[in-house]
């Protein structure tokens, strides 16, 4: 199969060409990512469809990647919590390699076909469940035989691809392929491609915790409050919807812990 991620540049010879130059070329190629994840919002569009109906019923999203996909998918789950007040066990993102791979590479642990797999049993995966494979390649044998696998066991499954025709996609329910082209520099996927995976994750995320009700209005009413900047945000989200003065709205927020509770005890 040829890969488009894998393809030659766009840009040649650029060890030869000055830093504007190179800035330039690379913000050239990196403008042509929201055009692609625009066109992606049809195929985006039933995926999150599909998780809220699970996670209303209890379920959870599993992020399935290797490499930059693996830490992408990881960095949405790990925002979630302290973003919408939800769970850490809600939204789950596993790496090829554990842990130890967020900050290096570990050899070959992206070619484990069943490696994949057994991390969502260790994290007890059911039908409940919903899991996506995040894969620029759309080839990586961790994420596409953890796909094959769940679809054999009844668990829904998308993925998120830049290669149209990859194997990721035979294994996945809702497949979305973002196609953005050959990478700046030749098959650095972390690039074009991590990019519109960012975007199509935060899209999914933030769609899907909206739906779930995490959201009012335009404010994260449930948000964790771990430092000075959420706190003083939660306090003017109060005053916004009170008559508290700002050391009203501000003990109030700290007693109840949440902006939700704070509002709801003035109702």
């Amino acid at each position: 199969m040829q890969k488009i991620t894998e393809a030659d540049s766009l840009h040649q010879n650029l060890e030869n060409k000055s830093i504007r130059e190179l800035l330039e070329g690379i913000n050239q190629e990196d403008r042509k990512v929201p055009e692609v994840t625009a066109s992606c919002i049809s195929q985006i569009e039933p995926l999150v469809e599909a998780i809220v109906l699970k996670m209303s019923a209890g379920g959870r999203l599993f992020y399935l990647g290797a490499g930059t996909s693996g830490r992408l998918g990881i960095v949405d789950a790990s925002e979630l919590p302290p973003t919408y007040g939800i769970p850490h066990g809600w939204v789950i993102g596993l790496i090829a390699g554990g842990d130890e791979a967020i900050r290096k590479a570990v050899e070959f642990a992206e070619d484990d076909w069943e490696g994949g797999w057994n991390d969502l049993l260790a994290h007890h995966i059911s039908t409940k469940d919903v899991v996506i494979g995040i894969a620029a390649s759309g080839t990586t044998p961790y994420v596409v035989g953890a796909l094959e696998k769940c679809r054999k066991n009844g668990i829904i499954t998308g993925c998120i691809t830049c290669n149209p025709g990859a194997p990721i996609i035979e294994h996945a329910d809702y497949p979305i392929v973002a196609v953005v082209g050959p990478e700046f520099v030749t098959g650095s996927t972390r690039m074009k491609a991590g990019t519109a995976q960012k975007l199509i994750l935060n899209m999914i995320s933030t769609t899907v915790m909206i739906q779930l009700g995490r959201v009012q209005g335009n404010k994260m009413v449930d948000m964790q409050l771990t430092n000075h900047k959420l706190v003083e945000r939660g306090t003017r989200m109060i005053m916004e919807k009170s008559n508290l003065n700002y050391n009203e709205a501000k003990a109030l927020l700290l007693a109840k812990g949440s902006v939700r509770k704070a509002l709801e005890s003035i109702a």
